[in-house]
């Protein structure tokens, strides 16, 4: 048996031993603001429920292993003591994968990830509507575990107003487990789908994915590509050139039909088949090639 003593290894290799062996993990997608009032969204596996009376939330965005930073959440919630804490659900994991973009500070995330902005009723932070189930939070308590990178920030919420899709409730009234769908992360990419078990979602590029809201609005707008599908085109750093996408569809004589034929319905359908075996770039090919 592997035998380790935390302070004889490094804090990353530590943190990979952690979070592979704890999981998987609830998912705390949070919503703040800061000072000026700019909403900033991001997602959380340091995550769980611990009481009912107070409803009570802990989340913690933990200072950076590589250089000791704090993430933009830390700062808005000291600032402002109120967070939105969004459940994830399958249908929206793509594209809370991609909210985990290191944007700047004021970047939009809601924005980048192609999520709609809600108002909340009790707090300022807004609200993902695309959330199955919402907590709206004051924020009682931030607890600092130390000040060294990897060092956990513990904070403390009561819940003050639960919102829930209607959709995802049973014949009593309460949360059908199989229709919430819920997923969890754990290590590496790996995340688990608690209807089916695991899958694995990339991380997000290390350079800025373009975003959602970068997506053409003829393709953004589609009525067959899914939130997870935007968020799959929306994690690429730049678009195909022009002559790599003539040369893709000059290559494949059913595609060039197809874009030939130009209906649209039919090619966002084609794309989503490459986007299911994760061939982002051969989605965006397809998408973005015109006839002559």
């Amino acid at each position: 048996m592997l035998t380790i003593d935390p302070k004889e290894v490094s804090t990353g290799k530590l943190h990979r031993y952690l979070l592979g062996a704890i999981g998987p993990r609830p998912i705390a997608f949070a919503s703040t603001i800061d000072a000026e009032g700019r909403p900033n969204l991001s997602p959380f596996s340091f995550f769980n429920v611990f009481g009912s009376n107070p409803p009570t939330l802990i989340f913690s965005p933990a200072r950076r292993g590589r250089d000791n930073t704090v993430k933009h959440t830390y700062n808005n919630v000291k600032s402002i003591d109120e967070v939105v804490i969004n459940i994830v659900n399958y249908d929206i994991v793509q594209q809370m994968s991609l909210s985990s973009t290191e944007y700047a500070e004021g970047v939009n995330e809601f924005e980048k990830a192609g999520f709609s902005m809600l108002k909340s009723e009790l707090v300022r932070p807004f609200r993902v509507a695309e959330s199955p189930v919402q907590f709206e939070c004051k924020v009682k308590q931030v607890i600092e575990t130390g000040q060294e990178g990897g060092a956990g920030n513990l904070v403390i919420c009561e819940v003050l107003k639960m919102h829930i899709n209607e959709n995802i409730l049973d014949e009593d009234g309460f949360i059908d487990q199989h229709k919430i769908d819920l997923v969890a992360r754990m290590g590496g990419n790996w995340y688990s789908r608690a209807n089916l078990g695991m899958f694995e979602v990339p991380k997000p590029l290390s350079s800025l994915g373009i975003g959602i809201d970068a997506i053409p609005a003829e393709i953004r707008e589609s009525k067959t590509l899914t939130g997870n599908d935007l968020g799959k085109l929306g994690n690429v750093e730049a678009l195909p050139k022009k002559e790599e996408i003539d040369s893709f569809i000059a290559e494949n004589k059913d595609l060039a039909d197809l874009v030939k034929a130009n209906n649209k319905k039919d090619i966002h359908t084609q794309a989503q088949l490459f986007l299911e075996k994760n061939d982002t770039d051969a989605a965006w090919k397809l998408l973005l090639a015109k006839t002559d």
